[in-house]
């Protein structure tokens, strides 16, 4: 895994190439609209949302795919069906290239996580 060292989401798009910055800007973007009430936080060198202090969200830009982190297990099995041909770990959902990320359905998992608290895998 890649880490940043940025103190703040601002820093770390920084230091992302700049081919790939603008697809990590509409993840956050997608992130600050869906996820109300959540902090932006950087945890464990990565922009993350947290709501009290639990984190539900994060996203990175890794050496060879760009992936988006979805912690709580309730959410994926509630979207098991349109992640089943996805390249998903436990809770890391990973796109090879900026173009194969799907926005669509990352906005309907943000908005599945901000409709209620749940457990976290």
């Amino acid at each position: 895994m890649v880490q940043s060292k940025a103190a703040d989401v601002d820093g770390y798009l920084i230091e992302v190439p700049e081919e790939q910055r603008a697809v990590l800007a509409e993840v956050r973007q997608l992130c600050r609209e869906e996820l109300a009430g959540f902090d932006e936080v950087m945890a464990y060198g990565m922009p993350a949302y947290e709501r009290d202090g639990v984190c539900e969200i994060a996203f990175a830009r890794q050496k060879q795919y760009f992936s988006f982190y979805l912690m709580r297990s309730d959410v994926r099995e509630a979207f098991e069906e349109r992640l089943a041909g996805q390249d998903m770990g436990k809770g890391c959902l990973r796109f090879r290239k900026p173009e194969d990320i799907d926005l669509g359905l990352l906005r309907d998992l943000l908005k599945a996580t901000a409709a209620r608290p749940g457990r976290i895998c």
